[in-house]
């Protein structure tokens, strides 16, 4: 099963892609990095991967070193022969940047696609991107996973027959819905006001909560700021509890304080981001084995739609 497969990692998703090989079969490919004193850095693959389908894991949240590391580990991997070059991208970083929201800015999202099409890699695959559109910004395969094939399974241990899906924002409401379907629950909604970024002015709720068990949805975490206010909201609104699930733990800030000091009786995340810090409010939950086994599928050119619970 795994002749011709190598699977390497750049620094930040170290301990994820050692998981991710594990559960595959193989052991982790070696790379080493070279720094210089002026903060330049050099990846080299210490083994062959002359006519081999090289994985590269690397999350690409800032610095944008993650990023930097990543197209070079896949320019090095171009030039020592590799046959493909697969980038598992657990947090594709930049996906806010999906659009021109207002004059004079760039399309983040698209430059990260068009720099890595450009380093040669032949196939991306990631998950929950901030938003669907950028798979058509890559003239290569994508394969985009979801955290509902985890998630769902958590959700169903919660279910009281109380519970309500909610979404943060309207921009989250498709993918609450789609739980809500699934489960069979309610739905509520909040709908902010952002001034400038990561600061949302005002939240108000829609839907009824009153006597619920909630389940807040989102696909990642940054400031907590909406996140908190959200359950407060909610909690304000009668809710008997509120949970929250995002899968990108990207917690910048004052988000640890905030999630800390929050009415959240627990946030559950995912390992695309590595945790900055331990919290006894946050529970994490490996991407390892889903990432293995479509890796595992995509080697036998078998189908993946079975992990598409919820999408």
């Amino acid at each position: 099963m795994s002749y011709g497969i190598k699977i390497f990692a750049g620094r930040a998703s170290q301990k994820l892609a050692e998981q991710i090989a594990h559960k595959f079969g193989v052991s982790l490919g070696d790379v080493k990095v070279t720094e210089f004193s002026d903060g330049e850095f050099q990846p080299s693959f210490e083994e062959t991967v002359r006519g081999q389908d090289v994985f590269i894991v690397q999350s690409t949240m800032p610095p944008a070193d993650n990023l930097f590391e990543l197209l070079l580990m896949i320019d090095a991997a171009k030039r020592a022969s590799a046959r493909k070059i697969i980038a598992v991208i657990p947090y594709f970083g930049f996906a806010r940047q999906d659009r021109k929201d207002k004059p004079r800015v760039a399309i983040g999202a698209k430059l990260v696609a068009n720099m890595l099409t450009a380093a040669g890699v032949n196939r991306i695959m990631t998950m929950d991107l901030h938003a669907d559109q950028i798979q058509g910004f890559f003239e290569i395969p994508v394969d985009h996973l979801f955290a509902s094939t985890l998630f769902y399974n958590e959700m169903k241990k919660l279910d009281n027959g109380n519970l309500i899906m909610a979404a943060p924002d309207a921009g989250g409401a498709k993918r609450s819905n789609s739980y809500a379907k699934k489960l069979n629950t309610g739905l509520a909604l909040c709908h902010k006001h952002r001034k400038q970024a990561n600061v949302v002015a005002e939240m108000t709720v829609i839907g009824d909560v009153k006597g619920k068990d909630v389940i807040l949805i989102d696909d990642m975490c940054d400031t907590a700021g909406t996140l908190t206010k959200a359950a407060e909201l909610f909690m304000e609104k009668g809710a008997n509890s509120v949970r929250a699930f995002c899968t990108h733990a990207v917690l910048s800030g004052p988000a640890f304080e905030r999630i800390n000091n929050s009415v959240l009786t627990e946030l559950i995340v995912t390992d695309t981001i590595p945790l900055k810090q331990q919290s006894d409010k946050i529970r994490v939950i490996s991407v390892a084995d889903l990432f293995a086994d479509v890796i595992d599928k995509l080697v036998k050119n078998e189908s993946i739609s079975t992990h598409f619970i919820i999408s």
